[in-house]
């Protein structure tokens, strides 16, 4: 017999249902979050990360480290400079890391010198070709043996710190403006580098900075203060943050003015439409030295200080300076850096 129940029979049970269920609920405990790891405490850094390579760098006779964005705790002027990658250790006392510009590198000197500094001593060179900014990091951090590099007011900071042994006059060239043909800025000839950059500012033409905290970019940044010009977000400025090669070739590919050193503004000519407009100005003087990284600073990390000592004594030795001066003669026609150990920093003009 099928039982037919009341309408009010129904409603009833129905909230009796809906009342169980709210019951079941509210007494059963909701799920507790899950427990947040503590944040880990950062790890000292104690020897070099593996390294990977830049698209934007030549190799030298070993691989290059790449850029990496991390910044340096050091107050040093190199910190603000995008930070390389290190380069890892093998722990032979037969390898050397030299962390040194991309002049060095374009230009086609390391090219030479490395091989020649290996086959006199049996060292195995690995080479780091970045801004002068970011080679003073490497070795302000223990991940260079040995630094050469061009801008000397970050290098004399650079020893007060007590990163380096000792500092060595190795040798000048200096840089140059060069520009698009058409020269909108109309600075083709003037002997006055700041003129002539207060000039582009004017004329708003466009700039191509390195933008990487090189010796090159800090001079640049000088002229531009010098000028009375703060150029940073101006639409006619362009930064590449790419080396000194890399950075000719944009600025041919944009028509525009940029600061080169002449080695390696020569190594790129027949690659680039960009005659030299300015020129002969003391104060484009561009000087090397190299400095040995100070051991003493990094008790943690196997710095090949005698390697790095035998590097300094290579670049000053007779030898080694004529290599130098006679470097770019066959090929360009002159020489494209100027020997200048033993000599004080007067002599050359500092």
């Amino acid at each position: 017999m099928t039982r037919i129940l009341s309408r009010a029979a129904c409603i009833h049970l129905v909230v009796a249902a809906l009342f169980g269920l709210a019951l079941i609920s509210a007494c059963t405990p909701a799920a507790a979050p899950a427990p947040t790891a503590p944040p880990a405490a950062a790890k000292p850094t104690t020897a070099p990360a593996a390294a990977s390579p830049s698209p934007a760098t030549k190799p030298a006779a070993s691989p290059a480290a790449s850029p990496s964005p991390a910044a340096a705790a050091s107050p040093s002027p190199a910190a603000a400079a995008p930070q390389p990658t290190a380069v890892p250790r093998s722990g032979s006392e037969k390898d050397l890391i030299l962390a040194t510009t991309t002049s060095t590198q374009d230009s086609g000197l390391l090219d030479v010198l490395v091989p020649m500094f290996q086959d006199q001593t049996g060292y195995s060179v690995k080479t780091v070709s970045v801004g002068t900014g970011a080679a003073l990091a490497l070795g302000a951090r223990g991940e260079a043996d040995v630094v050469l590099v061009h801008a000397p007011p970050s290098e004399v900071e650079w020893m007060a710190q007590g990163n380096g042994t000792e500092r060595l006059l190795v040798m000048h060239n200096d840089f140059i403006i060069v520009g698009p043909p058409a020269d909108p800025a109309r600075i083709k000839g003037d002997t006055d580098a700041v003129t002539a950059m207060k000039k582009i500012a004017d004329a708003q033409a466009p700039f191509v900075s390195r933008g990487d905290n090189s010796g090159t970019n800090q001079l640049e940044l000088a002229l531009w203060q010098k000028a009375g010009v703060d150029p940073k977000g101006q639409p006619w400025y362009i930064e590449s943050g790419t080396g000194m090669g890399q950075t000719l070739i944009l600025a041919d590919q944009k028509q525009a003015y940029t600061i080169s050193d002449r080695a390696t503004y020569l190594a790129f000519k027949d690659r680039v439409d960009l005659p030299i407009m300015v020129e002969n100005d003391p104060v484009l003087l561009n000087v090397y030295h190299v400095m040995p990284v100070n051991p003493v600073k990094f008790p943690n990390v196997p710095i090949n200080a005698t390697g790095g000592k035998a590097f300094a004594d290579f670049m000053v030795a007779p030898q080694t300076q004529q290599v130098i001066g006679d470097f770019g003669k066959d090929k360009y026609g002159q020489q494209l850096f100027v020997p200048d150990a033993g000599k004080s920093e007067a002599d050359v003009g500092l």
